[in-house]
């Protein structure tokens, strides 16, 4: 072999070197988040944004506890309220965003404007509305993340029919405007699908504590489609899993307690030393029994 023959097989051989590790790097590379540490993410919408800050396994707070586990310290604005529809969010839209100086706002509007049907919003309205709070966002630098409306119950019918054309604008104008998108709405049908598949049970309370408001199942796939949309990627959103297992949301299950009068009569006396109902006295000593019952139904 000439040294010239020799000089270019070293040269290939670093080249191939070169381009292994950068292909390395490339992957071991967790992807960029466009949040930022010290900005603020406002969450507009109705009862289901209202509840997902105020219950602590919400769909908001596990959002912002996917990013802390992945190193972004940023702040909330909730700014979730129920019952509103798009021209209330509009109305309220500097004083519970714009003027929180928030950098990032995503947007989940559409399930009242449908679901309280002649007292709700009609579509060409829906769509001013919303095109006139993406626009107000934008002029004052506020970036925007939509949220397709969830479902209105967990299976067809008509409220989710007339829903369709709804997200289907939304979806369009995320397009239109190159503003990111959780498409919740696509991704609950095809949760609700799996969960039914997987467990047997009939849609209804899967992913909803009544059809339309997220139990903690919910929660978490409305927080995942956030998150995803935000560009974490499945090493990332494993992180916020491992975060979210052992959180403990306040998650209301109705359950009746055979006692005796001797019984009612003792944990009363108990309850009323306590400056408690029998009911609060209970449920802390329930919650602690919990893994031993999962443990033995899982078990039979």
């Amino acid at each position: 072999m000439t040294h010239s023959t020799l000089v270019r097989t070293a040269r290939f051989s670093a080249l191939l070197c070169s381009l292994a590790l950068a292909c390395t790097a490339s992957l071991s590379r967790a992807a960029e988040i466009p949040v930022k540490s010290g900005e603020r993410v406002a969450f507009m919408g109705d009862s289901i944004t209202q509840g997902g800050f105020g219950n602590p396994g919400g769909y908001v707070r596990l959002v912002m506890l996917g990013l802390e586990a992945n190193g972004v310290k940023a702040g909330v604005v909730p700014a979730g309220v129920s019952g509103h529809k798009s021209n209330q969010m509009l109305a309220r839209l500097e004083t519970d965003v714009l003027s929180k100086k928030a950098q990032w706002m995503t947007l989940s509007c559409g399930v009242n404007d449908v679901w309280h049907g002649a007292n709700g919003v009609p579509l060409e309205a829906y769509k001013s509305n919303i095109n006139a709070i993406l626009d107000k966002c934008q002029q004052a630098g506020v970036k925007v993340m939509i949220l397709t409306s969830t479902m209105i119950g967990e299976t067809p019918g008509d409220n989710n029919t007339k829903l369709v054309v709804y997200n289907d604008f939304l979806r369009a104008a995320a397009k239109e405007r190159h503003l990111l998108l959780a498409d919740l709405n696509a991704d609950m049908q095809q949760a609700v699908a799996a969960r039914a598949a997987a467990t047997g049970a009939k849609p209804g309370w899967l992913l909803t504590m009544d059809g339309v408001h997220m139990n903690p199942v919910g929660d978490e796939m409305m927080a995942a489609g956030v998150l995803k949309a935000f560009g974490l990627d499945d090493s990332q959103m494993q992180k916020a899993r491992e975060a979210w297992a052992t959180l403990r949301s306040v998650t209301t299950v109705n359950i009746s307690v055979s006692l005796s009068m001797q019984q009612f009569q003792q944990l009363s006396l108990i309850a009323g030393k306590q400056g408690k109902s029998v009911g609060a006295l209970l449920g802390p000593e329930l919650n602690k029994e919990l893994d031993a019952v999962i443990k033995n139904a899982a078990a039979k």
